[in-house]
């Protein structure tokens, strides 16, 4: 039993070192640009196992300077309630789950393989910004209610510790835009062919709704779901609230 109550106790111990060190590293990002995330370390060793494959794209642009056409177009397409929430949005999530139930019944209503390939990708949704951005910067690509609940306390420390625009600023010069692709001037520069300040508002709209699945749409350039839905984002930036 005491054996047991002492295993117990090495465990919280070990889950509250943890948790103090979440804190600090979040806490330096008040100052400090990271580096790197775990998603984008990951990412480079497969890069560099892979033959022939590309190098790691990446260049900082402080937030002043990230276009505002892509701030509003990102907001729209990820998280229309950014500046609102506190790190999750309830209401959100409620709507991504009823919108998977409804997607995985015609699913399996139609069961055709053709349709199946021309369908767009699969909604998930829910997911915060800050949400994305405590997984892209910490965790492991594993689905586990563990993975889930330490996920939503790095997103509140996130949201305690940083503000708003400090967030965002790291969110779009880290996020994958591609196989190789991370953050938003790499992305204007590799698909566009220039800085991302000179991204048009369709241009930032497409590299936002790109973001869900940024390496299926790299491969489908022509993808109609893509240009449609481009220019639905495109008509809500106007009103989305910026940070």
């Amino acid at each position: 039993m005491k054996a047991a109550l002492r295993l117990l106790g090495l465990l919280l111990l070990a889950a509250l070192a943890l948790q103090l060190y979440f804190v600090g590293r979040i806490a330096l990002m008040v100052l400090v640009d990271p580096e790197s995330t775990a998603f984008q370390r990951s990412e480079l060793w497969q890069l560099a196992q892979a033959p022939g494959s590309r190098k790691w794209q990446q260049v900082w642009v402080p937030y002043g300077s990230l276009p505002e056409s892509l701030k509003r177009a990102v907001i729209a397409s990820e998280d229309a309630s950014f500046v609102e929430h506190e790190g999750v949005d309830v209401e959100a999530l409620e709507k991504a789950w009823d919108r998977n139930a409804i997607a995985e019944k015609r699913a399996d209503q139609t069961g055709s393989q053709l349709q199946a390939a021309r369908r767009p990708a699969r909604i998930v949704g829910g997911s915060t910004i800050t949400q994305q951005l405590a997984k892209n910067l910490f965790l492991s690509g594993e689905r586990t209610l563990l993975r889930k609940a330490q996920e939503l306390v790095l997103t509140l420390l996130l949201e305690a510790l940083l503000d708003k625009q400090r967030i965002l600023e790291i969110y779009l010069n880290s996020v994958e835009w591609g196989n190789g692709v991370f953050g938003a001037e790499a992305a204007a520069r590799h698909y566009y062919r220039k800085p991302a300040a000179r991204l048009s508002n369709y241009e930032a709209a497409r590299l936002a709704v790109m973001l869900p699945r940024p390496r299926y749409f790299e491969t489908r350039p022509a993808s109609g779901y893509l240009a449609a839905r481009a220019g639905t984002i495109a008509g809500r930036m106007p009103a989305v609230a910026v940070p």
